[in-house]
């Protein structure tokens, strides 16, 4: 990595800091609804930068208001971006006078971009003999890098010299312009050369040097070895005057007049009155204490002595660092140390745990180490299996596990961890019942804001700690040629596992607090999530069986039924083409037969996407038999080919993995296999669901609840003909077709219960008149009345979807009825369109993430249940959408089968009555 020189020029780069703290920290706000969480993100990155560097001269640049002259070269120059969102540009103001408080010079200069004036400033100091550090994410500022000017990248801590500049873009930084120019930058506008991407340019610029060389040369074009290099000079000569017009708009000025020069940009003392003003109005709370206390500025740094003492236990946890270290960390290679750091942990009240592995599958992995942190910044890593090791090198780790077994099955001993349930699985293998588990950092950040970004280690470590993790592709490397942990040297693995363990524990004391401070989340958090962390644990672990000759015989099938669909297309297009190929297609469907795109890529060209086909196939048939061959060909390659491939060795069984938070309403959802995406309507999904088959002596049982987001809207909007018709037991969409249709509810038809049918679901996602017209193939003005009519006879429905869209746009968030968030971004959007999927979210995510919530309550009961003796002979073996799955023993079906509805029908409360319909079969489509 590039070195960074003793007290560098820094300059800040505000305006990409802005945009990055606005989309990377939560939406917060103060009790007076002011948005507040791009501010608080860019003075934590400012805080973090300058107590890392302890500058004498910053400049923290933002791009001023107006056009700038790159306008007046290009009409179209940044023309694409959506202007800025309210809640951000409200935030301007006062982030301005928090810089300038905490003495920091603040440049804007009209007529230019922030770049501009850097650049000028990086240029000026350098002439003068001045190192320059340039704290940005912008790739464009790579030009400027010389010897003496470098990048960092406080999001990832990534430093750019001139060496790394090359390795990451290809091209040395005086070539980054021109690097820039032929391929384009669409996060600007800038058009370059249409056809060049990033590998192309690359090629070009290596082969025969600078634009001016290229274009001097474009007869050796030919000659270079890159793909499409024999039409390549054609395009380039085509585009030459929109080539350099691209490296105007790329190339940062380096000649801006400005009102200071670099010498003057000296860091002065902050003016804490002022800060102090600010924060108490926007309620940073937490930088309050460490203003008043002087330390806001000056940062905490961990007592390394105090590893030698013994920690009390305490319900008091500890603050976070400001910049991490990994002087504290430990690697533990002998008896009295291990002695030591158990005793430690026996009296710390709460620790981060970590296990290192060599393998992801929780059934087959094997423990490597142990990572363990106390507190901040102290935090050891414990061998026991790596391969070059000798046993006098390493503890033995059944006396280890045999030793640390107590303490992890203490539920007293508070543990918090990032994904838990992996450490859960894997400690499952060796006998361990991991006890008091309390915390899970991934949980609190998909609590906090489940659509604020990952809710991985790597990405948390960034957005909450201003911190860059060694991430494991770093010490293992990539592909095939990737290490197993028990293969990396001990010194870079105790670093990675200790960082691990004392990442967790910082960002636990991070998140935390803010997590405290809200009631609902907070709720959730400890009555759903963590309690099911647990139960999702044992599903995965108990797996299910599968029929491989069922896969089989149906996957002879899917390839005979491919090969017909794939001729069927030939002969459609009048011609063989590969149906995979999306250029072939395109070629087929929008030039050869003159249809009309409905849609572009984001590269401009037609899509070819799953909906536009859907649409397309109303009027044609080649796109109805290209989505239907694209449907079997996933499910043959997803299921039928792959599940008989899934089945563990040790177990004879496919166990799936369940993610708690990935979801945006709080869904669960499944990998490897996704049992969430088996079709449920036709006859190919039932095919698959019957290679789910119970063991010998016992049944599937499958519980389903019945309706559920309607019973739920039902709920919400208390309008009194939906909760009377549920109440009263009716056929909920007989029921809305009498009332829509005006006929008596014994008459009304198959036809009109389908009709009511779709505008009962599709009000709950948002739909409009054009969507359900499109969906029942009527007109659109029918389609309306149909919808106004629905209206009219519930009220309440329509009152509720007003309601909500108002408090949405007033909150930024919606609630499920248990006090999940749901965090709505666009909702203020000035984008039409995004504002209005962000309406349709806010209207359906109350239903969906009450659904979840229900059937996460649900899940925790049963599994209640199922520890005690009365359960015997039961398993719960899936869930998937709306529905649990079980594996039941015959004798005891019946038994299991009430105490399964009870459970389920009374995990919540609602003003209409929860049912819940349950399937036994020897098969999960049986059951189903």
């Amino acid at each position: 990595m590039a070195q960074i020189a003793e007290n560098p020029l820094i300059l800040v780069d505000g305006s990409s800091y802005l945009y990055r703290a606005y989309h990377a920290f939560p939406p917060l706000t103060n009790s007076a609804g002011e948005p507040t969480g791009a501010m608080y993100g860019v003075l934590n990155m400012l805080r973090s930068l300058l107590l890392q560097y302890k500058p004498s001269h910053v400049a923290v640049v933002f791009d001023a208001k107006g056009k700038t002259f790159r306008d007046e070269l290009f009409e179209h120059y940044k023309s694409h971006r959506p202007p800025m969102p309210d809640d951000l540009r409200a935030q301007i103001e006062p982030l301005h006078q928090m810089v300038k408080a905490m003495g920091l010079p603040l440049l804007a200069v009209s007529g230019v971009e922030a770049d501009d004036v850097i650049g000028t400033l990086a240029l000026q100091a350098e002439q003068q003999g001045r190192a320059v550090l340039i704290s940005t994410g912008d790739k464009d500022m790579a030009q400027l890098v010389t010897p003496n000017i470098t990048l960092i990248n406080t999001m990832n801590n990534t430093v750019l010299g001139p060496e790394e500049v090359t390795e990451k873009y290809g091209v040395p930084p005086e070539l980054i312009i021109d690097f820039l120019a032929l391929m384009g930058d669409s996060s600007d506008n800038i058009p370059g050369v249409p056809g060049v991407g990033e590998k192309t340019a690359q090629a070009l610029l290596q082969g025969l040097g600078g634009m001016s060389a290229i274009y001097d040369q474009l007869d050796k074009v030919v000659g270079l070895s890159f793909r499409g290099a024999k039409t390549m000079a054609a395009k380039l000569a085509e585009n030459e005057e929109v080539a350099f017009l691209s490296y105007q708009l790329a190339t940062i000025k380096t000649d801006v007049e400005l009102e200071v020069t670099c010498e003057e940009l000296t860091v002065s003392e902050p003016s804490v009155e002022a800060l102090l003003e600010l924060f108490k109005h926007y309620e940073f709370k937490r930088w309050l204490s460490d203003l008043e206390e002087g330390k806001w500025l000056q940062g905490k740094k961990s007592n390394l002595t105090a590893q030698k003492k013994r920690v009390e236990k305490t319900t008091v946890q500890p603050e976070a660092v400001s910049v991490l270290s990994a002087d504290g960390y430990v690697t533990i290679l002998d008896d009295k140390t291990f002695d030591e750091w158990l005793a430690r942990l026996q009296n710390s009240g709460l620790f981060a745990f970590d296990l290192e592995t060599n393998s992801l599958d929780t059934i087959s992995a094997e423990i490597i180490g142990l990572s363990f942190a106390v507190a901040p910044g102290e935090a050891a890593y414990l061998p026991v299996a790596h391969d070059y090791l000798d046993a006098p090198d390493q503890l033995d780790r059944k006396q280890v596990l045999a030793k640390l077994k107590p303490l992890l099955e203490d539920n007293r001993l508070l543990k918090v961890g990032q994904n838990l349930k992996y450490d859960r699985g894997v400690l499952k293998n060796y006998d361990i019942e991991l006890g008091g588990i309390k915390f899970d950092t991934m949980l609190e950040s998909y609590m906090l804001n489940s659509v604020a970004g990952r809710h991985d280690m790597d990405s948390l470590a960034s957005r909450w700690l201003n911190h860059k993790t060694v991430t494991f592709e770093e010490i293992a490397g990539k592909g095939k040629n990737q290490l197993t942990f028990n293969q990396i040297a001990l010194e870079q693995a105790a670093h990675y596992a200790a960082e691990d363990a004392d990442v967790t524990l910082q960002l636990h004391l991070k998140m935390w607090p803010e997590l405290e401070n809200q009631a609902g989340p907070k709720a959730v958090f400890e009555q759903i999530e963590m309690p099911l962390l647990t139960v999702i644990s044992r599903i995965e672990r108990n797996g299910v069986l599968i029929d491989q000759n069922i896969l089989a015989a149906h996957s002879k099938e899917l390839t005979s039924r491919l090969s017909e669909l794939e001729l069927k297309a030939h002969e459609l297009a009048g011609e063989p083409f590969n149906l995979s190929s999306t250029k072939q297609l395109q070629t087929i469907l929008f030039e050869k037969q003159g249809i009309k795109p409905t849609k572009k890529t984001p590269g401009g060209a037609p899509s070819t996407s799953e909906e536009v086909l859907a649409e397309l196939a109303l009027d044609y048939p080649l796109p109805k038999v290209i989505l239907e061959h694209r449907g079997l060909s996933k499910l043959k390659s997803t299921y039928t080919d792959k599940l008989p491939l899934m089945i563990n060795p040790h177990t004879g069984r496919v166990h799936t993995s369940y993610h708690q938070a990935v979801t945006a309403t709080g869904r669960l959802s499944s990998t490897d296999p996704n049992l969430q995406n088996i079709p449920v309507r036709n006859e190919e999904g039932r095919r698959i669901r019957q290679a789910f088959i119970a063991p010998k002596g016992h049944r599937i049982v499958a519980a389903d609840y019945s309706q559920i987001e309607l019973r739920i809207m039902a709920h919400l909007s208390q309008d009194k003909g939906l909760l009377g018709a549920f109440a009263e037991g009716q056929d909920i969409h007989r029921a809305t077709a009498a009332e829509v249709f005006g006929v008596a509810l014994e008459k009304v038809s198959g036809e009109q219960r389908r009709s009511a049918k779709a505008i009962n679901f599709g009000l709950i996602y948002g739909m409009s008149a054009f969507g359900l017209s499109r969906q029942l193939n009527i007109g659109a003005g029918e389609a309306k009345k149909y919808m106004d009519l629905y209206f009219e006879r519930y009220p309440g429905v329509l009152q509720y979807m007003e309601n909500t869209r108002q408090l949405a746009a007033e909150k930024g968030y919606v609630s499920t009825l248990d006090g999940r968030r749901l965090y709505l971004p666009d909702i203020q959007s000035g984008n039409a369109i995004r504002r209005k999927a962000a309406e349709r979210a806010a209207i359906n995510a109350p239903m969906q993430g009450t659904a979840a919530d229900i059937i996460k309550r649900a899940m925790i009961a049963v599994d209640e249940w199922l520890l005690t003796p009365e359960a015997v002979g039961v398993k719960m073996i899936m869930q998937v959408h709306d529905e649990l799955v079980f594996e039941v023993e015959q004798s005891v079906v019946e038994s299991a089968n009430q105490k399964i509805r009870q459970l389920m029908e009374s995990s919540m409360t609602l003003d209409v009555p929860l049912r819940v319909d349950v399937g036994v079969g020897d098969n999960w489509d049986q059951a189903h």
